[in-house]
């Protein structure tokens, strides 16, 4: 899966991929029932299956289908009620900032009607010290360069330099930074 690209609906190995869905569907229900900022960041360890630096914070609610493919750096802050569909993978690099309601999405269909339940996977990288405004969607394939900020409501479709403001839908660069 994190090689991108193309997984078939009939691929042998799909029943694997809904048994980790089914898992991490289960845990998320606890995720968001927790109750301090340790109990959460252990519980998305769990759902990760990678430990969560104690520097990071992840506020709940907090929704996510997959989990194996989320990696979170160190002095991580992610507000509340935000979405990572991870199967094709998400990195978020020291010292990001995430918005409530934000999207990290790495997963798409083909535009064939015949091969539409087929899965389509590219990456998510979110580099270090950047910030996503609330609201903000994250397409498949992108990676967001250090130091850049993505204006709340924004929906980014394509990299983002680092030192870069974007905003907008589909969002353009507004000026650079530094």
């Amino acid at each position: 899966m994190l090689k991108g690209g193309i997984i078939r609906n009939d691929d042998p190995r799909m029943p694997a991929l809904w048994e980790q869905v089914s898992r991490t569907l289960a845990l998320v229900p606890q995720l968001n029932n927790s109750t301090g900022i340790k109990q959460t960041r252990d519980l998305l360890g769990t759902i990760t299956g990678t430990p969560i630096d104690p520097s990071t914070v992840v506020f709940v609610p907090f929704y996510t289908n997959f989990g194996r493919q989320i990696r979170l750096g160190k002095r991580v802050f992610i507000n509340h009620a935000c979405t990572f569909l991870d199967l094709g993978g998400i990195t978020i690099e020291d010292d990001v900032q995430i918005g409530p309601k934000v999207n990290l999405i790495t997963e798409n269909h083909p535009v064939d009607p015949s091969r539409r339940k087929d899965l389509d996977l590219q990456s998510v990288r979110i580099c270090r010290n950047a910030w996503i405004g609330a609201g903000a969607s994250i397409l498949p394939g992108v990676t967001i360069g250090e130091n850049s900020i993505v204006a709340a409501g924004a929906v980014v479709n394509k990299d983002v330099p680092a030192n870069t403001i974007v905003g907008g839908i589909p969002a353009k660069v507004i000026k650079s930074i530094g």
